[in-house]
């Protein structure tokens, strides 16, 4: 099948602003750009299958440019739920340099600031020469403005699609950028770049704007830096354990959604996972392939193999193979609980509510269903302590049986 074709088997085009985009995408080679602000010093997932549209794209000849927003992070793109909070310039430099950086070594593309065409334009040259352009009437029709009439918009965010479209406008003169793509949440961002181009270059410009789906949860809640939660992209703020966790644990009604958005596999492997999925939905297969290339693909086969050996020994009780800092990774999303040093294991099983009672403590360890740190333990009055059983720091692992696990903080 043709790109385009595929992009919409993959679930990727919510909406295009012309018929056109379609040829434009199978038989043209374009320059087209992505734009995110700087406020967290990562991406996550839900910007994600964005950056692969760019990699698909580029794969077929089009030329990406990633914008990162030096000067709409200044300002905030109005979301329907409230204002945002201003960053102070300090942070929103840090946060530029560490995008810049990480988009730099992920996937290498071009990169635009927007407050290099901005930082010099006056307020008076700015509403003459551009905000002139913009009818109030117009604006206010836009779905997030809409959305935020009765609660109340202030004049900087609303001004925000004003600096949008000026960057659509920019890299269209002088980087002959004809295609902007965004989330289906920036179709009035784009739509209005488009008005801007064509009143300053004249209706016979060719521009063009493609919208995609946002990446959901399975309750339909986007996936977003303001969300509980967050899945990073940084390995420092989401390790690739807590990343093949996350993937690995997708509900079966998204996961297949996740495959075609998230990763390159084949139309051909999609499907065949989908069969499995259907057929015998207790192996997991899609929901380790997922998991398995979206970790390989930003973490390499280093970030892979330890995502899998940290997996396999919590699996298979074996938590002495691990080095200290998969160590750390394996215990970060436990819930720990405190617990008193020095206690005899009888003891530290009831006070920490994982015996309830002595006599069923006993019967555990007895029947050789408890471990220390993945060690069989066999002697109830075994001294649980920092100096001789921590497994990490302050914490002990204990496990009952083969999957309950409890991440002990000695106090």
């Amino acid at each position: 099948m043709e790109l385009f074709e595929e992009l919409q088997w993959r679930g990727l085009i919510d909406n295009v602003t012309s018929p056109e985009v379609e040829d434009v995408i199978n038989n043209q080679k374009v320059t087209f750009y992505i734009g995110t602000d700087p406020t967290a010093d990562s991406l996550h997932i839900g910007h994600y299958s964005s950056l692969l549209m760019a990699k698909r794209l580029q794969a077929h000849g089009h030329h990406p440019i990633m914008l990162v927003g030096g000067a709409t992070g200044f300002i905030g793109d109005p979301k329907a739920t409230g204002e945002r909070q201003m960053l102070t310039p300090e942070l929103l430099e840090h946060n530029f340099h560490a995008l810049h950086d990480q988009i730099q070594e992920l996937f290498g593309f071009e990169m635009v600031n927007n407050l290099d065409w901005t930082k010099d334009i006056s307020i008076i040259d700015f509403l003459r020469d551009y905000g002139k352009l913009f009818n109030v009437s117009y604006m206010l029709n836009k779905e997030t403005v809409k959305k935020r009439l009765e609660s109340g918009i202030s004049y900087t965010e609303f001004s925000y699609m004003i600096l949008q479209s000026l960057d659509f406008y920019t890299l269209y003169k002088e980087k002959n950028c004809v295609m902007q793509i965004g989330g289906q949440d920036q179709w009035g961002n784009i739509t209005s770049g488009l008005e801007l181009i064509r009143k300053k270059m004249g209706n016979d410009a060719k521009a063009y704007g493609m919208t995609m789906p946002l990446i959901t949860k399975a309750d339909g809640t986007k996936f977003g830096k303001s969300e509980t939660g967050t899945v990073w992209l940084s390995a420092e703020k989401t390790s690739p354990y807590d990343l093949y966790q996350f993937l690995f644990n997708t509900e079966d009604a998204k996961v297949i959604e996740y495959l075609k958005k998230l990763t390159f596999l084949s139309k051909e492997e999609i499907e065949a996972l989908e069969v499995s999925l259907q057929e015998e939905p207790h192996l997991r297969k899609a929901q380790k392939a997922l998991a398995e290339q979206v970790v390989l693909d930003l973490h390499g086969q280093e970030g892979l193999d330890s995502a899998l050996k940290i997996t396999n020994a919590l699996f298979r009780g074996k938590l002495q193979d691990l080095e200290p800092s998969q160590r750390l990774d394996a215990i970060k999303n436990m819930e720990k609980v405190d617990c008193e040093d020095g206690q005899i294991l009888e003891d530290v099983l009831v006070n920490c509510s994982i015996a309830s009672s002595k006599r069923e403590a006993r019967e555990w360890i007895k029947g050789n269903s408890i471990s220390v740190n993945g060690v069989k333990v066999q002697d109830a009055h075994a001294v649980i302590s920092k100096a001789d059983s921590a497994y990490i720091e302050s914490y002990v692992i204990i496990r009952r049986g083969k999957k309950r696990y409890y991440c002990l903080n000695l106090k």
